[in-house]
């Protein structure tokens, strides 16, 4: 009986142990799916579906690849507001962040009179003292500011061209600034002149290296036009402007656009420069062709504020009076008006006249009246004082009748022509003609200018000067291209030879190279390739030596002959590129030769036009890049090799 009852005690308290087992089993159970339930919830809502959560009794387990350290702490922050923090356990990681990108190189270098700054960051493998070395050799006396920061990247494809180019590009330009990327070279200077401005742009771009990008901003002063000029004229030819001058673009349209309306081409211009007369000259000049247009033919010509309308002999008086009557009173203020309606003359009496011609040559010969054995002495001089004393040919007889205003207009007539490649002048008592070609867009200006100032108010005188490029010594300049395609008709009809074995240049084929250096010296500065080629007889390596040496043999000799040569490489290629069937000895002769061509700049990837596109959002680099030039087979050679 008692042992009985102890085995119920047992039992029961056997029993209540099981069922608080069970229950603590559940209630862990119920915490741990809560929780993790919760986490997992929260986590989600918040965008961070990357996470993992596992709940283990009390403890709350984060799992999974963060995308940034910022993340993961947000993670354990959000999981710590469903749970206390304390029981959350972090076993996250974070991703894997790239390199820190290289920095992006860059340099400016301002120079003026007070010196010269470069400021920028460079790579440590750029030639620093190097740098600073050539521009204290630049600025002499004067004081080089170095700003320049340094970091330890690899240099970018481009940088050491681009920035060596800008050094040697700041030598030539005492006031100026070069912006220098990785490629790019950007250079904002001033000229002295419109004629500096066009021969340092076309200088820097035959210096640039082909793969450079390079932008050039070169501002020329506006000339000083004095007196300030301007003639426009209508006669059975047509109308047109012998001379245009304007204080500002607005003026200049209004004026081209009035000499278009009364009949003068549209290509016509008008120099833009300083020592207007007055504001309105636009205005007095528009309202001045207008009026001449009414009239019909004749000449208006102004003088800064001296006016003169001359019409043709034969037009209708009552028509001129009227026209000249309304200009007068609807010019502005400081403008004055003289008018002239020329008597008809007789036609069959012919006045006197001097006439002086330019020839294309530069041969000078002056022939009709002059007044005095002192004027035709003295415009005998001051014709070889301009032209040279072996050019100047003089046949004019003496003729005491001539008014006495002939010496000043023989003489302005001569001055004139200085300023043409080859015309003549022909002055009569009553009128002055200018007629030729120039190489000089403001020849017009200029020659009018010249007429207006010595012949005084009221001069009648005509101008016909044509510009011709051809004439123009910096426009004329051959592209590298033609350059190119001269050298290849020069060696059709003399090739370059050399002796047998060796890399001395024969004697028979120094006429060629001079041919060949006279070229060179108009092109200028333009990136050739000399290549020198052999045939496939003997050892390759020693065809590859010799066809260097002659490269070089022939570069020496355009050294030798004064041609500029700092944009030039010689390279030997060998046995390479054959043009003609080694196995004949006519194709081994035409093998062995020597080749001038241009150095083409390297094709851009797409990735690397992108990336330039993406880096020119302040302003985009031009190049002058060097055309596609064709293949040559010309070339030199001896007997072997």
């Amino acid at each position: 009986m008692r042992l009985s009852a102890i085995f119920m005690i047992a039992l029961t308290f056997a029993a209540a142990g099981v069922v608080s087992l069970v229950a603590a089993s559940f209630s862990v159970q119920l915490i741990e799916d809560t929780s993790e339930i919760g986490v997992r919830d929260a986590l989600d809502d918040q965008g961070m579906t990357w996470a993992e959560v596992q709940a283990d009794g009390l403890q709350v387990t984060l799992a999974g690849i963060a995308p940034t350290e910022a993340v993961r702490f947000r993670a354990l922050s959000t999981a710590g507001t469903v749970v206390d923090a304390a029981r959350v356990i972090d076993e996250m990681e974070v991703e894997a962040q790239s390199g820190i990108a290289p920095p992006r190189f860059s340099a400016e270098v301002l120079r003026n009179d007070a010196g010269i700054s470069i400021i920028g960051l460079i790579p440590t493998s750029t030639d620093r003292e190097a740098v600073i070395d050539a521009f204290d050799d630049m600025a002499g006396d004067a004081t080089v500011t170095d700003l320049l920061e340094a970091a330890d990247y690899p240099a970018p494809e481009g940088w050491e061209d681009a920035l060596n180019f800008a050094v040697r590009a700041m030598a030539d330009l005492p006031r100026a600034k070069a912006s220098v990327d990785a490629g790019r070279v950007t250079i904002t200077a001033i000229a002295d002149s419109a004629a500096a401005k066009a021969q340092m742009e076309r200088k820097l771009q035959r210096a640039a290296p082909p793969s450079l990008r390079l932008r050039l901003d070169i501002a020329a002063p506006r000339p000083v036009i004095t007196p300030f000029t301007l003639r426009f004229e209508i006669d059975a030819e047509g109308a047109r402007f012998d001379a245009c001058s304007a204080d500002t673009e607005a003026a200049a349209n209004r004026i081209l656009k009035a000499g278009i309306a009364a009949g003068a081409s549209e290509s016509a211009d008008c120099t833009i420069g300083l020592g207007v007369p007055s504001p309105n000259w636009g205005r007095a000049v528009a309202l001045a062709i207008e009026a001449l247009s009414r009239v019909g033919q004749g000449a208006i010509s102004f003088a800064d504020a001296d006016i003169t309308l001359l019409a043709a002999p034969g037009t209708d008086s009552n028509t001129f009076d009227r026209v000249v009557g309304e200009l007068e009173n609807a010019l502005p203020d400081v403008f004055a008006l003289t008018a002239k309606l020329p008597k008809v003359e007789d036609p069959d009496a012919g006045p006197p006249e001097f006439t002086a011609t330019l020839s294309p040559e530069g041969q000078v010969q002056l022939r009709g009246r002059l007044s005095t054995e002192g004027l035709r002495d003295l415009a005998d001089s001051y014709a070889k004082s301009h032209f040279g004393s072996a050019n100047v040919y003089t046949a004019a007889r003496l003729d005491e009748t001539l008014p006495d205003d002939w010496a000043t207009r023989v003489l302005t007539g001569l001055e004139a022509m200085a300023s043409l490649a080859n015309g003549s002048v022909n002055v009569t008592p009553d009128r002055l003609e200018v007629m030729g070609n120039t190489g000089n867009k403001d020849a017009n200006t200029t020659v009018a200018s010249l007429l207006a100032d010595k012949l005084g108010e009221g001069a009648d005188y005509s101008i016909d000067i044509t510009y011709q490029e051809k004439l123009d010594p910096i426009a004329g300049l051959p592209t590298p291209e033609e350059c190119e395609a001269e050298i290849r008709e020069i060696l059709k009809i003399g090739k370059i030879t050399f002796e047998p074995g060796s890399a001395t240049i024969d004697a028979a084929a120094l006429g060629t190279m001079d041919d060949i250096a006279e070229v060179l010296k108009r092109c200028g500065d333009i990136p050739l390739e000399i290549q020198g080629y052999t045939d496939s007889q003997g050892r390759e390596s020693m065809n590859l030596s010799l066809s260097q040496s002659r490269a070089e043999s022939v570069l020496n000799e355009l050294r030798a002959r004064r041609v500029l040569t700092s944009s030039f490489l010689a390279k030997g290629y060998g046995e390479e590129n054959p043009i003609a069937d080694n196995k004949t000895e006519d194709g081994r002769e035409a093998n062995r030769r020597i080749e001038f061509r241009l150095i083409q700049p390297e094709a851009e990837t797409p990735e690397d036009e992108t990336a330039l596109e993406s880096a020119e959002e302040t302003g985009d680099t031009t190049a002058e890049e060097i055309g596609e030039s064709d293949e040559t087979e010309e070339g030199s050679g001896d007997e072997q090799n």
